[in-house]
C-alpha cells in the first residue's frame, strides 16, 4: 500500500458513522488492513480504496517532486550471466514468461516490452490491456502496465483513461536483450 497521506474528507459524519457500523456488524469479525480501508472508502461514498485514492490523487495539482523514477541503470550492462538470466525469463517467440524475482532485473524486462509497443499512439486502458496480455504468458498486464508508468517508458493520464509510451532510448543492458531475442 502507497504512504503516500490521503485526506478523508465527508460531507456527514453522522451518515459515515452509520455506513461504517454497518460495514462492521456484517462481516462479524476484525476485519484486515485492506479490508478496513475499503470500508471506509465505501462509507465515503466511493466504490472502494483504489476508487478513492485514484479520486484524491486526481484532484491534486502535479507535484513537480513526485516525477516518475527513471529506470536504474545496471550495474555492468554486458555481463553474460547477466544477459542469459534476463533472457531465460522470455520463451522462443519472445514473450516474458514470469516477472524476475530480482528488482534489478525489471526495467530491462520492461524496456522489452517497451520495444513492442507502437510510438506515437494513444491507448486506452482497456486496448493497453490486451497489447500487454499478447506479450506475456503469467497473466498480470496490471504489473507491466504500473511498472511501465513507474520507471517513466509510458505516462498516463491523471484518471488513466490514456496511455503514451514515452520515447527515450534504451539501456545498454536492454539493447543487449532485445538483440539476444532477435528484436
Amino acid at each position: 500500500m502507497s504512504r503516500t497521506p490521503l485526506p478523508l474528507v465527508v460531507g456527514d459524519i453522522s451518515a459515515f458513522a452509520r455506513s461504517l457500523g454497518g460495514q462492521l456488524a456484517d462481516c462479524g469479525r476484525t476485519p484486515g488492513h485492506v479490508e478496513l480501508l475499503n470500508m471506509l472508502a465505501r462509507s465515503s461514498g466511493h466504490k472502494n480504496f483504489q476508487h478513492f485514492r485514484a479520486v484524491v490523487q486526481a484532484a491534486r495539482p502535479a507535484d513537480p517532486k513526485r516525477e516518475p523514477r527513471p529506470a536504474p541503470e545496471p550495474v555492468s550492462p554486458t555481463r553474460p550471466d547477466r544477459l542469459a538470466r534476463l533472457a531465460r525469463l522470455f520463451d522462443r517467440d519472445g514473450l516474458l514468461t514470469r516477472w524476475p524475482g530480482k528488482r534489478g532485473l525489471e526495467a530491462s524486462c520492461l524496456w522489452v516490452i517497451w520495444s513492442r509497443i507502437a510510438a506515437r499512439t494513444v491507448f486506452t486502458e482497456a486496448r493497453l490491456n490486451e497489447h500487454l496480455n499478447t506479450l506475456h504468458t503469467f497473466g498480470d498486464h496490471a504489473l507491466l502496465r504500473r511498472g511501465l508508468v513507474d520507471c517513466g517508458l509510458m505516462t498516463r493520464t491523471a484518471d488513466g483513461r490514456e496511455y503514451r509510451r514515452v520515447e527515450a532510448r534504451p539501456t545498454a543492458e536492454a539493447l543487449a536483450l532485445l538483440e539476444r531475442l532477435g528484436r
